[in-house]
């Protein structure tokens, strides 16, 4: 059988509770202050006068002003004075209403109707429910316990009813006003016994785990109180034994610890110095280990562990500050933009750390000297607002160098990183590792191995000094390396870096950089003004042309340099008025004759291709591209041994392109149309003028078969044309490296044709639209389109025929 309760209608006045619960079986006292308890209650007063029993308000939860779906009918039990003498009333929560329609009734208050919510629980109560109800007051108990509560333990295990033993968690101060309206809208008893008990549970697992922690709190603080007083304690001792053997008062290693604590250290450091602090401490003064150990510690605390610069996103300002800065080198400046603009929108995206790795990056900025490489380093921080550090490896040998020294050793340091980030002040700073394909190997180690980690975007957030000895993230670093040859760079460390070709300006961009910063550079070196000597765009160009021929423009500025010196001793002397204007027409005054006159400009007679048997070629060097001359001649076959022989300090690549052009000479001059019955009978001589340099490569190998052909055929070589391009035994034209490099060679000087292989034409997207628009550039396949482009036609040979070609 089961006990039922029917259910009945009715209308009731609402006494709203606001942040408050109240359930069947409670009673709780209510401020008659608020006008809305005031009005239901006396509604209910003036219902009650025509009615027998106690007045009846219907008691609902209202939560931010929306009223609950379940209340609960309430008797006013008492109406009088509340402790702190303001009116109240008592009243009793009976049993729950499910609110239905509003309607009229008496007074002021809002009037609902309402249904009794029926509650049915089976009797015998069933085993499940038995265990449930013996939980429930085991777990209320041992809550009750805790707190001190021991009459209300005895009420609690008393109660036999399920719904009132549900009903009881209402007094629980630590459920959330959602918990007991949940309560109040389950209208099954055993759900709702469930519920309670779910919601005790979970508070007392709660408890225990708070209970845990301040008891681990307090332990921790015992510790630390304990520790303090020894340290106190041994701090005495150690006065003690100063005061007995005469010495001074010391304040050592109490300042490192408070200093070491205070520090914004990571984690792992802030361990790693608390322990040598610890040693510090046990060590006496007279250890040599003590110096170590405050040298570390002074080392770590001045290292900006989490210090950074936060970086200028201005995506257009830092271009033009790159262009304001550095005319020309398009791809460094695309690239650096490029980085900008990706770390922009990291940061905007929130990815601004991706696996323990943040977004820095890697460039080696390869090119001849005197192109900007170093002070670009300077323009990159500047435009991305960080802070800039150089670091010189030129000549270095050693390990250590880079990774620091172990400690052990007597003057131990760190490497080279680390003091740089330490003089930087931040942790993302740009720095310059300049020159490194200049770094060595010895018995001490290689750095460029040591540089492998540093480098590798994989790795360096890990990176670990010797001398630290700890782990520091370097991954947020801009790292910009310079080197003038790419292939004096290992292979491993090369393949860590993202190659940026730096290959020289062309005359124009000269001429912008001479006029825009280094004669205002050199104006103020020689104590000039800028409007008491003037360079018009005439002496600049011819400056750049004539009286240098380099890729960068190093030997420009120390030429414009001497040239203000001459004008400023001159007005010193009296002998120049200033201002004064410097036009092309005074420069060989000022500086003597120009020491590279284009071949196309001198003296047909004087030219070096005025004779067969010279053609001119185009290298790459350590200073950029450069033009080559080839000289080629036939020894007398009375006089001389047959047989090749090469003169100019040539590598083993460029002997064998010799041996290549002769020998595709001799199986192919017949249908040339050239005398190779001569190369069989006399001694063949190519010589490659500038014998002091070394050379080697075998780009080469068309201009000495070109240069052989017009000696045997007694045709001139156009004064106006170069080439390179190697040279296969059946006479095809095999692609090189450096074209940008040696176009520009070109262009400085004075040569008009270019024959180039015809699959380098893709690096022609390298070269400045300006040096193509001065240049007639060939793309060719075979050496026979070469010796057509190149030798001048038979009827304009009319210069110096050898007898050989006759």
């Amino acid at each position: 059988m089961a006990a039922e309760s029917s259910a009945y209608t009715l209308t009731l006045p609402v006494l709203p509770l606001d942040d408050e619960v109240v359930l069947p079986g409670m009673v709780v006292p209510l401020d008659l202050s608020d006008p809305e308890v005031r009005a239901a209650v006396e509604a209910a007063q003036a219902a009650a006068s025509s009615e027998p029993g106690k007045p009846r308000v219907l008691l609902v939860p209202r939560i931010d002003g929306t009223y609950a779906k379940t209340g609960v009918l309430g008797t006013v039990e008492q109406v009088g004075r509340l402790a702190d003498g303001d009116p109240g009333a008592l009243i009793r929560g009976r049993s729950r209403v499910r609110i239905g329609a509003g309607t009229t009734g008496p007074g002021a208050a809002l009037w609902v109707e309402g249904t009794s919510v029926r509650e049915d629980v089976p009797e015998p109560l069933p085993g499940q429910v038995t265990e449930l109800v013996k939980e429930y007051k085991a777990l209320a108990t041992s809550w009750l316990k805790k707190r001190g509560a021991w009459q209300v333990v005895d009420r609690v295990q008393a109660i036999e009813d399920v719904s009132a033993l549900a009903d009881n968690s209402g007094y629980s101060p630590f459920l959330t006003i959602e918990q007991k309206v949940e309560l109040l809208e389950t209208g099954d008893p055993v759900a709702r016994l469930k519920l309670a008990a779910q919601q005790l549970r979970d508070h007392l697992a709660e408890q225990d785990v708070a209970e845990t922690i301040a008891k681990d709190v307090q332990e921790g603080v015992d510790k630390q109180q304990r520790e303090f007083l020894l340290r106190r304690q041994l701090e005495a001792v150690r006065k003690e034994l100063r005061e007995l053997n005469g010495e001074k008062e010391g304040e050592e290693s109490d300042d490192y610890r408070a200093r070491v604590e205070a520090a914004d250290l990571p984690e792992k450091v802030r361990e790693a110095a608390l322990k040598e602090v610890d040693k510090l401490e046990r060590a006496s003064d007279q250890s040599p280990e003590g110096s170590w150990i405050r040298t570390w510690l002074d080392t770590v605390l001045e290292m900006p562990w989490n210090e950074r610069t936060e970086d200028a996103y201005d995506i257009q300002g830092a271009k033009e500050v790159l262009d304001a800065e550095h005319a020309g080198l398009a791809d460094v400046k695309e690239r650096i933009t490029e980085y900008l603009a990706v770390r922009k929108r990291r940061t905007d995206r929130g990815l601004g750390v991706i696996g323990g790795r943040r977004g820095g990056a890697v460039l080696a900025l390869v090119g001849p000297p005197g192109v900007g490489k170093t002070s670009l380093g300077q323009s990159v921080a500047h435009a991305m607002g960080r802070e800039f550090v150089r670091v010189a490896l030129g000549g270095v040998r050693d390990e250590a160098e880079i990774r620091g020294h172990r400690r052990t050793y007597v003057g131990a340091l760190p490497g080279r990183i680390v003091r740089a980030i330490k003089e930087a002040g931040s942790m993302n700073p740009v720095v310059l590792l300049d020159e490194i394909d200049k770094v060595g190997s010895d018995f001490r180690g290689d750095p460029a191995a040591a540089l492998l980690e540093v480098l590798d975007p994989a790795q360096n957030h890990t990176f670990r000094d010797h001398y630290l000895e700890v782990e520091l993230d370097l991954s947020d670093v801009v790292f910009l390396a310079t080197a003038n040859v790419l292939e004096a760079i290992p292979e491993a460390l090369a393949d860590r870096m993202e190659i940026v070709r730096l290959d020289g300006y062309t005359e124009d961009e000269k001429v912008v950089i001479a006029r825009d910063h280094l004669l205002p550079r050199q104006l103020e070196r020689a104590g000039l003004e800028s409007d008491e000597v003037t360079l018009d765009e005439g002496a600049l160009r011819k400056l750049a042309g004539e009286y240098t021929r380099e890729a960068g423009v190093r030997t420009l500025e120390r030429s414009i340099a001497r040239l203000l010196r001459k004008v400023a001793a001159q007005h010193e002397l009296g002998e120049r008025e200033l201002p004064f204007t410097v036009t092309d027409g005074d420069l060989r005054a000022l500086l003597g004759r120009p020491h590279h006159v284009p071949e196309s400009a001198q003296d047909p007679a004087e030219r070096r291709t005025s004779v067969p048997g010279v053609a001119t070629g185009l290298a790459v060097t350590g200073a950029g591209g450069d033009v080559l001359f080839v000289e080629a001649s036939l020894a007398d076959p009375e006089t001389g041994a047959a047989g090749l022989t090469l003169t100019g300090q040539l590598g083993d690549v460029m002997k064998e392109s010799a041996q290549i052009a002769l020998s595709f000479l001799r199986s192919h001059g017949a249908e040339l149309g050239l005398p190779v019955a001569d190369l069989k009978d006399r001694g063949v001589h190519i010589h490659f003028p500038a014998g002091a340099v070394p050379k080697d490569g075998p780009s080469a190998g068309i201009t000495m078969t070109t240069a052989l052909a017009s000696l045997l055929s007694g045709r001139l070589v156009r004064t106006d044309v170069a080439m390179t391009g190697e040279l296969s035994l059946t006479g095809r034209v095999l692609p090189i490296g450096g074209v940008k490099q040696k176009l520009l060679a070109a262009q400085r000087a004075g040569v008009t044709t270019v024959i180039i292989p015809k699959r380098n034409e893709p690096d022609l997207d390298d070269v400045p639209a300006e040096v193509l628009e001065k240049l007639d550039v060939h793309a060719v396949s075979d050496v026979r389109q070469v010796l057509e482009l190149a030798l001048a036609p038979a009827t304009q040979g009319a210069g110096p025929q050898l007898p050989v070609a006759a």
